[in-house]
């Protein structure tokens, strides 16, 4: 704040549109500074008397200025009022002093005044005298009275404590009533202006008969207090005269000697016991103190006048009062410390201690009350503003005198605070985890990120924006999406669970502040599996149709190993929990396969009547829902050696070759009797016979091969039946090998038998550390 204060003289009644002062030079302005500021006259609830030219910085006469108007008989007579700047703020304070010129004559009240005089009279008797009113002040002011010529009166001149002159006519000369029972005297009273005025008034003198004696008081000032506010009737004081004559010339009764003063109105005398009371509102504000005169007059008409004076005592009646200057809302939440966001004044028209005046603010807020210039005050922040803490205040500042009881104002101001984008947006979570099942469909939505943020309109916009990050080498945006407005994030693709299981990503919320502010968090999607992926069998291995074999010696016990299924599922979980299963098998009651590990043992004795040929189908499955399952086929082959195996091998497929032909021929034949029916019927009979014959005598030979047991065939790793040993064989060439397909390569390192049912001969390959073949150049192939 920044404050000034000039003063200026003029006298009164200049003319509308007078200059009073060069202000924007006196204050050391720039009239660009008014403009700017909107420099403006504060007056309160007074008359605008003066007007500021804030395009030319001076100030000039706004209205008429009457002096006695404006301040009565008070002098100096001034009048004050300010002149605020904005921007910042500059109060600054102008008081114009009025000057007082002879404008007004002295005037009294009556146009005359009547005196009943006894003839006793005595030399020098006193006479009060009707006194003159001059508004004007000073030297303009009522100088002296004059009486006209005569002989029997002059005029003696006084002034009470506040200078005011009243007159009294002294008895000089004794009267006469048979000489002159009748005088008419002028009383004039003058001015001491230039050009000087004056006024007159006619004095009526009745002579009375003989009253030699005059009303005395016995003091000659009465003094009284009196409380302001006092009921009508309330006892100030009591004046007493005494009168020595005797009879109706010694009754006395008790008057206002200046009934025009207006007194009246205020205070009553009672004529017979001089009893002085009020009759109307004393109030301190207005007169702080009363001084009149009160005549004793006797029978005969002879006075003597006693003087009054009564303190008004002020009572503390007035409460503050709170004008408002200015006052700025809204204010900025980041306004600095002791921000100015208002300029009040407080008056009080009680005085003394009921007049000090201490403001405040009621409750606890965050601003408080400066005192600048006397009666004025500024409200300002006490501390920092928070608009996301308290958005507007309801600020009450009080005012309280110091009388006793004290008296208070309130005034409310309203203030609310602007917003400023302070707040990031922050998560409504610190991480965000969520689930989604493989194979979902492309745009479905995961989950919804929620942001919120404190601030207001704009800066509290919230954007969701997701960051650039790489997911197993691709941009995440491949992955997910983020919807900018609402924070729901979307799936992109449709994700496999066996290629990627989590996505782990972080979404930016950012308002829509200036500049913007924004923050972070890290979304975890964990993908769910689906049991979309069936069981693989790793073994026993099936390609091309071919199918493992394993053999089991008929000495083996319950419980012997066979073989085991081994499988795994990609799925996971549950999904991957594998079952084991026989599902079909040439004698069930001879093998089992374990629920868990897939093991195929025998659940009882293996015996003679066995079947060589055993064939397993194991079931695999998992423990999803649906449930997926995988099915492998295992050839168990029930004999002590491998001569037993391919001796059986053999008649099976010999038999089925058989079967083969003579289906193929019956057809034949009954193509050929449907064509030529009963001459073709013999033809194909007999080379039907004769084919017969020959493949009888010919190729037909039920000759075994007997194998070659090596020394190395015990099962020396605890009869697990894989045949994980080494063997050797010899060849025994028939009459009918040539029907067969047989053949023999060098020695290898894996000894597992393959059958293949399908296929035209008995045994592909039979591998082994030391074969026959060793003794050939070449491999042998017999067909």
């Amino acid at each position: 704040m920044v404050s000034g204060h000039i003063r200026y003289s003029i006298p009164e009644e200049m003319k509308k549109g007078s200059l009073i002062g060069n202000v924007a030079q006196d204050l050391g302005l720039d009239t660009k500074r008014l403009r700017s500021g909107r420099a403006r006259i504060i007056t309160g609830e007074n008359i605008q008397y003066t007007e500021l030219k804030t395009d030319k910085g001076i100030l000039v006469v706004n209205e008429r200025i009457d002096r006695e108007q404006l301040c009565g008989d008070v002098t100096p007579c001034s009048f004050s009022f300010e002149v605020i700047l904005e921007n910042p703020m500059e109060l600054h304070q102008i008081t114009i002093e009025v000057t007082d010129i002879n404008d007004h004559s002295p005037t009294f009240e009556r146009n005359s005044n009547s005196f009943e005089i006894s003839e006793s009279a005595n030399v020098g008797s006193r006479f009060s005298l009707s006194s003159a009113d001059d508004p004007d002040v000073g030297v303009n002011g009522l100088r002296e009275y004059f009486l006209t010529d005569n002989d029997n009166f002059v005029l003696k001149q006084s002034s009470n404590g506040e200078g005011k002159k009243y007159a009294e006519m002294v008895l000089q000369k004794p009267l006469d009533r048979e000489t002159n029972p009748h005088l008419t005297i002028k009383l004039v009273a003058v001015d001491g202006g230039n050009p000087q005025r004056s006024g007159t008034v006619n004095i009526d003198v009745t002579v009375l008969d003989a009253n030699d004696n005059a009303p005395v008081f016995n003091q000659s000032v009465y003094k009284a207090t009196v409380m302001e506010n006092s009921p009508k009737g309330t006892y100030v004081t009591t004046v007493n005269a005494s009168d020595a004559d005797f009879g109706s010339n010694s009754l006395i009764t008790y008057h206002f000697s200046d009934p025009r003063s207006g007194f009246g109105n205020l205070f009553t005398v009672d004529e017979k016991t001089g009893i002085i009371s009020t009759t109307g509102s004393i109030d301190y504000e207005k007169d702080k103190k009363y001084e009149f005169r009160i005549d004793a007059k006797d029978q005969g008409g002879l006075t003597d006048a006693g003087k009054v004076i009564i303190e008004v005592s002020d009572v503390n009646d007035n409460a503050p009062t709170i004008s408002v200057m200015s006052f700025t809302s809204p204010v900025s939440e980041d306004s600095p410390l002791g921000t100015t966001l208002g300029i009040i004044n407080v008056k009080d028209l009680d005085s003394g201690d009921n007049g000090q005046v201490t403001c405040k603010i009621e409750g606890t807020a965050p601003f408080k009350v400066k005192s600048n210039v006397r009666n004025y005050y500024t409200l300002v922040t006490d501390t920092v503003l928070d608009r996301e803490s308290v958005s507007d205040y309801n600020i009450t500042v009080v005012a309280t005198d110091a009388g006793i009881p004290p008296l208070s104002t309130k005034r409310t101001f309203n203030l609310k605070v602007s917003d400023v984008n302070d707040n990031a947006p922050v998560f409504s979570q610190g991480v965000y985890n969520a689930f989604i099942a493989e194979n979902n469909s492309p745009g479905v939505s995961v989950l919804k990120l929620l942001a919120k943020d404190p601030d207001e309109n704009q800066n509290a916009r919230i954007s969701y924006i997701l960051e650039d990050g790489n997911i197993g080498g691709s941009l995440v945006s491949n992955y997910v999406s983020v919807n900018a407005e609402n924070g729901v994030i979307h799936a992109v693709r449709t994700f496999d669970y066996e290629q990627i299981k989590d996505l782990v990503f972080v979404v930016k919320a950012q308002d829509g502040g200036s500049p913007p502010l924004s923050s972070n968090v890290t979304v975890k999607i964990l993908i769910q599996d689906q049991n979309d992926n069936p069981p693989q069998v790793l073994y026993p291995v099936q390609t091309g149709g071919s199918m493992v074999g394993e053999m089991v010696p008929r000495s083996a016990d319950v419980g012997y190993l066979v073989s085991k299924v081994v499988a795994v599922d990609v799925d996971s979980g549950q999904n991957a929990w594998l079952s084991y299963k026989l599902q079909k098998a040439t004698d069930r009651a001879l093998f089992e396969v374990g629920l868990q590990n897939g093991e195929i043992r025998t659940i009882r004795q293996v015996t003679d009547k066995d079947p060589v040929n055993q064939k397993l189908t194991v079931i695999v499955e998992d423990n999803g829902q649906p449930s997926r399952s995988a099915t492998v086929i295992v050839n168990v082959a029930v004999a002590d050696s491998f001569s037993e195996v391919m001796s059986e091998f053999t008649d099976f497929k010999q038999d089925k070759e058989y079967n083969d032909n003579l289906t193929f021929y019956l057809v034949l034949a009954l193509a050929v009797v449907s064509f030529l029916f009963i001459t073709c019927l013999v033809v194909i009979i007999s080379v039907k016979i004769y084919r017969w014959r020959q493949s009888r005598v010919l190729y037909h030979s039920n000759l075994p091969v007997i194998p070659y047991y090596p020394p190395r065939y015990s099962d020396t790793l605890g009869g697990t039946g894989t045949l994980q040993h080494v063997y050797n064989y010899e060849v025994c060439r028939t009459t009918d090998s040539r029907k067969s397909d047989c053949k023999f390569g060098r020695a290898g390192s894996q000894n597992v038998l393959i059958m293949d049912p399908s296929s035209t001969g008995t045994m592909q390959r039979i591998q082994s550390e030391k074969s026959i073949l060793d003794e050939l150049d070449s491999p042998i192939e017999v067909s």
